[in-house]
């Protein structure tokens, strides 16, 4: 029988569910999940490898128009992956967006779609949020446009209709060997994730300006086969007024996002930590070029 591999990006504005969708896709948490828009800030791939077939999803930033250094990197992420991928899913969340005006005559979301040739597919997300007859009145006008090949209604976060979705991208990926080996599920190694998960917290514990202007940086990442693996990671802000909300009042707050990252760090790896975290100031970051090629956005495609 013959085998089929591809790559399937996903994209869409700010917070409609891409994470969710390719963490129900795969079976497993792989791109941390918040309720805040601009959570993912680079391409993360996420491997499905079964007998006859392997998808390697890419999880992408949401598609917004640049108000500084780092949003432009994050959409150099989102172009490189529509580039690398066989098929394009494009995400709507229609409890926000319910007849999808707000992503399909976003210009930069035009642009994307104009510009690719690939086949796509429409992703109508949190359907559990509507109708039955809303959204078939949705589907029947979308498909009118003809700029999708397929128009899937799902619920990410409940798992609805996710089979659909990845028999669909089966459909068009090409006849290719498997890319990854079968264990492997991501591209990216222990440090990425376990400062990935440091900064779902920052984004769970803090509203407003504070989480967009954190970065984490995994400094030390050490096995140690008779005790627990040492983390030394430190989260970056761009004030010393962010540095003292992180840290709190006499460390509470920074005690509180390292015991809540530290639980879910020992349960992605599978064994104990001890995870030290530091806070450090470095203005303006987020439009340095510099920061960008230390904190890893400058080369999307490598």
């Amino acid at each position: 029988m013959n085998h089929k591999a591809g790559y399937a990006a996903i994209i869409g504005k700010p917070n409609v569910g891409k994470s969710t969708l390719m963490n129900a896709l795969l079976g497993e948490k792989i791109s941390i999940t918040t309720s805040k828009p601009q959570t993912t800030r680079k391409r993360i791939l996420g491997i499905l490898s079964e007998e006859n077939y392997q998808v390697i999803f890419i999880d992408t930033p949401g598609i917004l128009n640049p108000k500084y250094l780092l949003q432009e990197k994050m959409m150099e992420h989102v172009i490189a992956s529509v580039e690398d991928s066989d098929v394009l899913l494009v995400l709507i969340d229609i409890s926000e967006d319910p007849e999808g005006k707000a992503t399909l005559e976003n210009e930069s979301v035009k642009t994307v779609l104009e510009k690719s040739k690939l086949p796509k597919i429409l992703v109508l997300n949190k359907v559990d949020l509507s109708n039955d007859i809303k959204v078939k009145s949705l589907i029947a006008v979308l498909e009118k446009k003809g700029i999708f090949n397929n128009i899937i209604p799902v619920s990410a976060s409940l798992g609805f209709n996710i089979l659909g979705v990845k028999n669909t991208i089966i459909e068009y990926i090409p006849e290719h060997p498997k890319y990854y080996p079968d264990d492997i599920l991501s591209n990216e190694n222990e440090r990425f994730f376990t400062a990935e998960i440091i900064r779902e917290k920052i984004l769970g514990f803090y509203k407003e300006e504070i989480p967009y202007s954190c970065e984490v940086v995994v400094e030390e990442f050490k096995e140690r086969p008779d005790e627990k693996d040492y983390i030394l990671a430190n989260i970056y802000v761009e004030r010393d007024s962010q540095k003292k909300i992180i840290i709190g009042k006499e460390g509470s707050a920074i005690k509180k996002i390292g015991s809540a990252a530290r639980r879910d760090i020992e349960s992605f790896l599978g064994r104990g930590v001890f995870l030290e975290l530091r806070v450090k100031t470095k203005e303006n970051w987020r439009s340095s070029e510099q920061m960008m090629k230390y904190f890893g956005y400058s080369k999307p495609k490598e």
